[in-house]
C-alpha cells in the first residue's frame, strides 16, 4: 500500500532528515538570506529525483522541487527563515551560540525539514506504486515578514495545485481553522533640510519631527477603527546628532485587520495622515509598500482529513529526558505566566494542559471562525488553492513565539519528535489526495463554494520587485 511505503521511507530515513533540521538550525538564516538552508534543501531534493527551480519570483532563495506529471497535484509548503537575535544552544538555560545572532525562535528549520521529508515519502510511494499526479515541495523564504509566498503567489507558482498542505511548529498537535489577519508592511520615508539645530533652526525643515507627528495621527486612529485591527511601527531611521535637524527620517508600519478590504480602508487612512504631517513640517514623502497579505482562509475538509492521519499516526512519545528538559525549560518562565499563556491561548482544552510540560494527545480545533493576532503569508495561497496548516508539539507548553525558549527546543529532540509526527501526516495527507479522488472533491467543494464569486487580486503591484533588503536601515 502507498501509505506504508511513505511510512517506511519516513523511518528508514529519520536520521537523514534530522540532520537537515539541525543543519538549518546552525545556519539560522533571516528572510530572503536563506542562502545555504535553501541550497541544502535543493540539494536533498534534487537527489531523490525532483526537478528543482531555485531562484523563483525574484527571490534567490525561493524554490519549487516537482515530482510527477499530471494531475492531482499536491503542493507542500517549507519555511526556513529564522529571527534575528534568538540564538540559542539546545538547552534549558539562556545561552546564545552566538551573542546577537539569529536563531530558529519559529521553528522553521523543523518546517523544512518535516516538510521536505513528507515531498520524498510521497515520492517514494509514488514511484514504486505507480501513483498518477504531481507533488510540488515550495520553498518559500521570509515568512516572519510576510514576503515569499505573496510574491510566488503573485506571479503563478501556484496555478494548477490542487491542494496545498502546510504545518508550524506549536506546542499542541491539531489543526488550525483559525483565520489570521490580513497585513500590509510599508515604509514612510520622509526627506526636510538640515540646518543647525542651535544656531538656526528656523532653516530646517525635519524630517523626525514629520515621523513624529505621523506617529502621534496613527495613534487617535486607533480609536476609530475595529478592535481588532492592529497598528504599530519602528523608527529605523530618526536622524544622525541632535545637533543637526534631520532631513530625512523613516517609520516602518505594520497595518492590521481580519480582512483584507479592510486593511486597504485603514492603509488608505494611515497614507494621508503622513501626508498631512508632511503639510504640518513642510518636508515630503515616498512610500515604499513592502509587500501586503491577505487573511488566511481555512478549509475544515481538509483539516479533518489532517486530523485523522495525525490520530492514526499517534502524538509523540516523550522520554523521561524530554520532560525533564522541558521541566527546566519551563523555570524560565513563573507558574502564573506560564498557565496565562496556555490559558490565552487558541489550542483545545486549554485548562486540561495547564499542568503539562508536553502535549500528548490528539484534538480537534476548537478555534474555527476565531481570527488569530498575527498575520501569515500561508493566507495568500489559501486563496488560490485548499490550504490547511497542521500543528505539532515541538515545544513547551506556555512558552511563548519567537523565543530562545523555541530555538532550545528546535534544536533537540522534543522538536525532532513534533517534526517527525508532521512528516508522517502530511505524507499520508498527501497520499490520500492522490489515490482517494473523493477526498479530494470534498476539499475542493468547500473551497469553490467559499471563494464563489471572488477572485484573488494580489496586494502587490506587477512590476515590484521582493524587498530582498527590507532590514537595511
Amino acid at each position: 500500500m502507498p501509505r506504508e511505503v511513505a511510512l517506511d521511507w519516513l523511518r528508514k530515513n529519520e536520521s537523514r532528515v534530522l540532520a537537515i533540521s539541525d543543519r538549518i538550525w546552525e545556519l539560522a538564516e533571516v528572510g530572503l538570506q536563506e542562502h545555504e538552508s535553501s541550497k541544502l534543501l535543493a540539494q536533498e531534493l534534487r537527489k531523490d529525483g525532483f526537478k528543482v527551480d531555485l531562484g523563483v519570483a525574484g527571490m534567490p532563495t525561493a524554490f519549487v522541487a516537482s515530482f510527477g506529471s499530471g494531475r492531482p497535484v499536491i503542493g507542500i509548503l517549507a519555511e526556513y527563515d529564522a529571527l534575528p537575535g534568538v540564538s540559542q544552544k539546545a538547552q534549558p538555560t539562556r545561552e546564545p551560540l552566538k551573542k546577537g545572532a539569529p536563531g530558529h525562535g519559529c521553528g522553521h528549520n523543523l518546517f523544512a525539514a518535516g516538510s521536505t521529508a513528507a515531498a520524498l515519502a510521497i515520492r517514494e510511494a509514488m514511484g514504486r506504486k505507480n501513483l498518477k499526479g504531481s507533488v510540488k515541495l515550495y520553498g518559500c523564504p521570509a515568512e516572519e515578514t510576510l514576503v515569499g509566498k505573496v510574491f510566488m503567489v503573485r506571479d503563478g507558482f501556484f496555478a494548477g495545485v490542487d491542494v496545498a498542505l502546510s504545518w508550524h511548529p506549536a506546542s499542541c498537535n491539531s489543526a488550525w481553522m483559525s483565520s489570521s489577519n490580513a497585513l500590509n508592511s510599508v515604509k514612510f520615508n520622509f526627506h526636510g533640510l538640515t540646518s543647525h539645530a542651535a544656531a538656526d533652526p528656523e532653516r530646517g525643515k525635519s524630517a523626525l519631527d514629520a515621523v513624529e507627528l505621523m506617529n502621534v495621527g496613527v495613534n487617535y486612529l486607533r480609536e476609530h477603527i475595529s478592535e481588532k485591527a492592529r497598528l504599530h511601527y519602528v523608527i529605523p531611521h530618526g536622524g544622525g546628532e541632535p545637533n543637526v535637524v534631520p532631513d530625512y527620517a523613516q517609520v516602518w508600519y505594520y497595518v492590521r485587520a481580519p480582512k483584507r478590504d479592510e486593511v486597504e480602508q485603514i492603509y488608505g487612512r494611515v497614507v494621508n495622515i503622513a501626508k498631512g504631517a508632511c503639510l504640518m513640517t513642510d518636508t515630503t514623502m515616498d512610500l515604499e509598500l513592502l509587500v501586503g497579505c491577505y487573511e488566511m482562509l481555512p478549509n475544515r475538509a481538509l483539516s479533518d482529513l489532517m486530523i485523522r492521519n495525525m490520530r492514526e499516526v499517534g502524538p509523540p512519545k516523550w522520554s523521561g529526558e524530554d520532560l525533564s528538559f522541558a521541566k527546566k525549560l519551563a523555570e524560565s518562565m513563573t507558574p502564573q505566566e506560564r498557565k496565562n499563556a496556555i490559558l490565552k491561548s487558541r489550542m483545545p482544552k486549554k485548562e486540561e494542559r495547564v499542568e503539562k510540560f508536553l502535549d500528548d494527545a490528539v484534538d480537534d480545533p476548537e478555534d474555527e471562525k476565531e481570527v488569530m493576532a498575527g498575520s501569515t503569508d500561508v493566507g495568500d495561497v489559501s486563496w488560490v488553492t485548499p490550504t490547511a496548516n497542521l500543528v505539532t508539539a515541538t515545544c513547551v507548553l506556555g512558552m511563548p513565539g519567537h523565543s530562545w525558549q523555541e530555538a532550545a527546543t528546535s534544536g533537540m529532540s522534543i522538536g525532532h519528535k513534533g517534526m517527525i509526527l508532521a512528516a508522517k501526516t502530511l505524507a499520508l495527507t498527501g497520499i490520500d489526495l492522490l489515490t482517494k479522488p473523493e477526498e479530494l472533491k470534498k476539499v475542493k467543494d468547500e473551497f469553490e463554494s467559499k471563494t464563489k464569486g471572488f477572485t484573488y487580486k494580489s496586494p502587490i503591484p506587477p512590476g515590484q520587485t521582493p524587498p530582498l533588503n527590507q532590514l537595511a536601515h
